[in-house]
């Protein structure tokens, strides 16, 4: 969506962008949360919860990069030599974009997790038996003075998942950066 905002511009972009925001306004755990309470418990439903409140960062990084990029001159180039915006937006625009976007999802999917391990371990995400370190957590809070292992090992497994994921983020945007390369 911020590909097509960014690329189109005008009343499509103030539409995509005005929702943009507007889902912005609203932290993502109490937005999926709220979706939970509707939808019900369950793994399809939480992918819709996060599928949901998500997509907004992805969407303001990719219009950010596509304003950048369009106004390039091998855009304009494309342009006079009559390429289509399809092939514009797809042989031009979008491999000038990805290392953003990839470096953007890393920190989606390691925000998804945590979300994902919230609601869990609240009762209204994955049910068992279907694996979950939240639900792990919420099913060792019980046995936390008598077998602590239970609620230590989900607790750790998230907290490495998620720095690992934040750290591959940075390495990507790092390795990706042509301001730090020598």
């Amino acid at each position: 969506m911020g590909l097509i905002a960014g690329y189109f511009g005008g009343k499509i972009d103030d539409l995509i962008m005005n929702i943009t925001n507007l889902m912005l306004s609203i932290p993502s755990l109490i937005l999926a949360l709220a979706i939970m309470a509707v939808l019900g418990p369950g793994l399809i439903n939480i992918f819709i919860a996060l599928g949901f409140t998500l997509w907004t960062y992805t969407c303001r990084v990719t219009r950010a990069q596509t304003l950048a990029i369009k106004e390039k001159e091998f855009i304009s180039a494309a342009r006079a030599l009559g390429a289509s915006n399809k092939r514009i937006i797809f042989k031009h625009i979008l491999p000038n974009i990805i290392g953003p976007v990839l470096v953007i999802a890393t920190f989606g999917v390691a925000s998804a997790i945590l979300i994902e391990s919230s609601l869990s371990f609240l009762g209204i995400g994955a049910q068992p038996p279907t694996p979950s370190w939240g639900t792990m957590l919420s099913n060792g809070k019980d046995y936390i003075w008598t077998a602590p292992w239970i609620m230590i090992y989900p607790g750790i497994a998230i907290v490495l998942t998620i720095l690992g994921l934040n750290l591959m983020g940075d390495g990507i945007r790092d390795y990706l950066d042509p301001h730090k390369k020598g």
